[in-house]
């Protein structure tokens, strides 16, 4: 029996948003049937700054089972998406700041020759969707990895549009089922990726 491909989604969110396009990305992974973690980066903002928005501070309560994300999980898993929400058209600093902690497992190749894509969500319209995902894959390219968006690979990516990765428009209010079905289409993509890969390599 071929064992199953592992699948690691790592995300931030501060009020819900980026975290309901990771558990879609998850259920499509695990419907490819791969093996998933689900992983939230550590909190960057002082306690005070959350607890004044209620809608952070209510989110951060409610997702305090979620595991944190560790460069452990980055070694296990034979692919990752990154979900993040976009700060002045790049990654939030949150993620940011757990990416910057691979650098050792960097240095001895442990990063190379994974699957990884990523999804987003923007205040606005053009608020940075796709320099988001961008500046996001360019970590991968000094990783070695293999990126895997979604591209327009199934009749769901019309629906949304946007080749690089999932991306939500928070305005517009909380993330509706085409953005679920498009992020657990992404997720079981990269898990079929990932499997052919890693079949290839057997």
């Amino acid at each position: 029996m071929t064992q199953a491909v592992k699948v690691a989604v790592i995300y931030y969110s501060s009020t819900g948003n980026v975290y309901a396009l990771a558990n879609g990305a998850a259920e499509g992974a695990e419907k490819e049937g791969a093996e998933v973690r689900l992983r939230r980066v550590a909190e960057l903002a002082p306690s005070e700054v959350v607890a004044a928005k209620p809608e952070w501070a209510g989110h951060a309560d409610a997702t305090r089972h979620i595991q944190e994300a560790g460069v452990n999980d980055l070694i296990w898993a034979d692919a990752v998406l990154f979900g993040t929400p976009t700060r002045y058209g790049a990654m939030a600093s949150q993620l940011k700041q757990f990416i910057d902690t691979t650098g050792p497992i960097w240095e001895k190749g442990l990063l190379a020759d994974k699957v990884y894509s990523a999804f987003t969500s923007t205040y606005t319209q053009h608020g940075g969707q796709e320099s988001t995902l961008l500046s996001l894959y360019n970590v991968v390219y000094h990783w070695g990895g293999v990126i895997v968006p979604p591209g327009y690979t199934d009749p769901v990516q019309f629906e949304l549009g946007n080749p690089y990765g999932t991306a939500h428009i928070s305005a517009e209010g909380a993330p509706t089922e085409v953005h679920l079905r498009t992020v657990r289409y992404q997720g079981a993509r990269v898990a079929a990726m990932a499997r052919a890969l890693v079949q290839g390599r057997n």
